[in-house]
């Protein structure tokens, strides 16, 4: 089933892909270092209009994360996601609803929802058919200065509540991600403490052993 599979595979540190940190020439090295370092979870995020090295790039990780077991998600593209046949998807709260993008990508593809810092949107979107939800921003960010930062209550209350994986993300570090574990993250979702790092497989690992001390 495939709520069993979301339990199974949304878990443990969940990269997200930053061009700005990865540029082109060290894009696919930078994101198979934090697969080699402990990453089960990557995401790739890219706004931009280029469609060809969008494309490539999500082919690309896709690729690397069967070779080293790891999910991939495109990030708010249903087209792109289909098109590379992604086995999941993220989507924010302007993105379509559940039934269209079923439609769309079908029953098979894990589809996440952000939640922010709402549990009643997560339990909404969980009756929707979401696979996993992710609460934040936690923590200041640098990848999105201007979100609100949320308390760890809503991990808390939405443990209590909710049968699918959560996700936290927002300014997380090595340093401060055991916390949000304790309060019931089941996955840690990191940009710049695994991507701005000199040596990414090692960050990579330093977030990973989170969860074994858990």
């Amino acid at each position: 089933m495939r709520s069993a599979w979301a339990r199974s595979v949304v878990a443990g540190v969940y990269a997200i892909t930053d061009a700005r940190l990865m540029p082109p020439s060290v894009f696919l090295a930078r994101a198979e270092a934090a697969l080699r370092g402990g990453a089960r979870v990557l995401q790739y995020r890219d706004k931009s209009n280029d469609a060809a090295r969008r494309f490539a790039e999500a082919r690309g990780l896709r690729a690397l994360c069967a070779r080293y077991g790891a999910l991939f998600v495109v990030n708010d593209d249903p087209a792109l996601a289909r098109a590379v046949a992604a086995p999941a998807l993220h989507v924010g709260e302007d993105d379509a609803p559940m039934d269209e993008l079923r439609r769309a990508l079908g029953e098979e593809i894990l589809i996440g929802v952000s939640c922010y810092g709402s549990v009643e949107r997560a339990q909404r979107a969980v009756a929707a058919g979401a696979d996993y939800v992710a609460f934040g921003s936690f923590f200041p960010s640098t990848t999105k200065p201007l979100a609100p930062v949320v308390g760890l209550d809503v991990l808390r209350q939405a443990r209590q509540t909710l049968a699918v994986p959560i996700v936290a993300i927002g300014g997380i570090t090595a340093a401060n991600g055991g916390a949000l574990i304790a309060a019931g993250a089941d996955s840690l979702a990191i940009v710049s403490a695994l991507f701005a790092a000199p040596a990414v497989e090692a960050a990579t690992r330093r977030c990973a052993a989170l969860f074994a001390d858990a």
